[in-house]
């Protein structure tokens, strides 16, 4: 489960179920082991009544999940949130109103939400070690984008061939733990994949650290 795949599931289930209502939430990964999902946010009392602002939802990873048993949890979420954001009064946390919108998404759509789950007989998931790649990220003269991951023993050997290249206008070197560079090879020559501007951006923005040197 990656962040990525929240943002993916739950702008799905807005547009579906929430009649693409609910602005993106920060979603957040933890490893609570007694809550395996949660909803915040910030209360403030104005002249006009309460305003709520600073949604968050988290969904723990410490139990090995279904994707359908994530779905569930996400959805069980989603419905505190659309109740704090549409601003209705429910009679308790799990109250009247909670109730008749997760009954409706079960029997209309078939999904299995519930008040709380029994965890019991559960397993722990195992925690992978994040994995450190090494990432070169270069532009052409003819303005196309590349990525690769490389082998570290081979740095210095591509790092010296870009500078003799011509046709390779910026190059820079990143370090990443992203599962997005788990299915790249590692390369020990200058081959990558093409990608997009906007996205080369987004990715040495959002999943990469640039290397000291």
């Amino acid at each position: 489960m990656t962040i990525d795949y929240l943002i993916q599931t739950f702008q799905r289930f807005n547009r579906d179920y929430f009649g693409g209502g609910l602005p993106l939430p920060r979603l957040v990964l933890t490893r609570a082991k007694t809550r395996l999902g949660s909803f915040s946010c910030r209360r403030k009392l104005t002249w006009k009544g309460y305003r709520t602002s600073d949604y968050t939802i988290r969904i723990s990873t410490y139990y090995t999940m279904t994707e359908r048993q994530v779905q569930n949890v996400l959805l069980h979420e989603m419905i505190h949130y659309s109740i704090a954001y549409t601003r209705l009064k429910d009679t308790a946390p799990h109250g009247i109103v909670f109730r008749g919108m997760m009954d409706n998404l079960n029997r209309k759509y078939g999904w299995e939400i519930t008040i709380r789950q029994n965890t019991r007989g559960w397993q722990p998931a195992v925690e992978r070690k994040a994995v450190e790649r090494l990432v070169l990220a270069v532009q052409t003269a003819d303005g196309k984008h590349f990525l690769s991951v490389v082998n570290p023993k081979s740095r210095i050997q591509l790092e010296e061939r870009l500078y003799r290249l011509s046709d390779i206008r910026w190059h820079a070197w990143y370090r990443s733990t992203d599962d997005f560079f788990a299915d790249f090879p590692q390369v020990r020559t200058l081959r990558g994949r093409r990608i997009s501007a906007d996205a080369l951006h987004h990715l040495i923005q959002q999943k990469c650290t640039p290397l000291e040197t």
